[in-house]
C-alpha cells in the first residue's frame, strides 16, 4: 500500500493546502470510510466540472492547482480526490477506461472526432480489503442541467456513470479498461487523448506545437 500513500509532484498530499483541506473536511471522523466519502462529495460538488483545460503539463494536474483553480476535468479532479485521501492515510489510486458519451455537450463534441472519451480517470480507494471504485467527475449543478443521474459514493460498492439519463436517454458506455496508476500517466494520456481530438484542438487541450498523433 505504500505505494498509494505516498505524495507525489502531482499527487501533492504533502501539500499545507492540500493537507489542511482534508483535515477540514473529515475533522471529527473516525470510520475511514466515512472519511472517504466526506472527501468524495467536496470533490464532486465543490470542484465544478470544466473540460476544456489544458492537460499537457504536469502543473494542469497538480492536485493543489486544481483545489485552488475550484474546477477541473475527470482526472483533475481524481488527482485531488486521491491526494486528500493519501493525506489522511487512505491508500488511492488511478483507474483509466475508454468510455463513449451518448450526450456530449455541442462544445465538447467540436473537438473531438467522435463521442468516445479516451483518457476517462476515476478513483480507487482501499478500503476494508478491497479497492473500491469512486468517480467524481460530475457536480449536482452539471447533474441538474443535463438530466444527469447524480453518481453516489457509499464506501462500499463502485460508483460509476450511469447508463442512462434521468430522462431515459442513453448516456455513458464503458469501452474499455486501461488499467490503474498510482500517478497520472501525462505522456500515455497525451497519446490517448490525440487520437481522437480534431486537428484544431489538439493546440488548445495538447499544447502548442503538439506532434502526438
Amino acid at each position: 500500500m505504500e505505494e498509494y500513500l505516498k505524495p507525489t509532484s502531482i499527487v501533492n498530499s504533502d501539500n499545507p493546502t492540500i493537507k489542511n483541506k482534508a483535515q477540514e473536511v473529515t475533522k471529527g471522523q473516525k470510520e475511514v470510510i466515512e472519511k472517504a466519502r466526506s472527501l468524495f462529495y467536496f470533490v464532486r460538488d465543490n470542484i465544478k466540472y470544466n473540460p476544456y483545460l489544458p492537460r499537457h503539463l504536469p502543473k494542469h494536474f497538480r492536485a493543489s492547482n486544481t483545489l485552488a483553480r475550484g474546477e477541473g476535468f475527470c482526472i483533475q479532479k481524481a488527482a485531488l480526490l486521491i491526494a486528500l485521501s493519501r493525506a489522511v492515510g487512505i491508500p488511492a489510486r488511478f483507474h483509466f477506461v475508454i468510455l463513449r458519451n451518448h450526450l456530449l455537450p455541442e462544445k465538447l463534441a467540436e473537438l473531438l472526432v467522435s463521442n468516445v472519451i479516451p483518457d476517462h480517470g476515476f478513483v480507487e480507494f482501499h478500503l476494508d480489503g478491497k479497492w473500491v471504485g469512486a468517480t467524481p467527475t460530475f457536480d449536482l449543478e452539471v447533474c441538474q442541467k443535463y438530466w444527469i443521474i447524480p453518481v453516489e459514493f457509499d464506501g462500499k460498492n463502485d460508483a460509476k456513470f450511469h447508463s442512462h439519463t434521468q430522462d431515459g436517454k442513453l448516456h455513458i458506455e464503458y469501452i474499455l479498461d486501461r488499467g490503474t496508476y498510482a500517478d497520472v500517466p501525462i505522456e500515455e494520456i497525451q497519446e490517448w487523448v490525440a487520437s481522437e481530438l480534431k486537428p484544431e484542438a489538439k493546440k488548445l487541450i495538447l499544447g502548442k506545437g503538439s506532434q502526438k498523433r
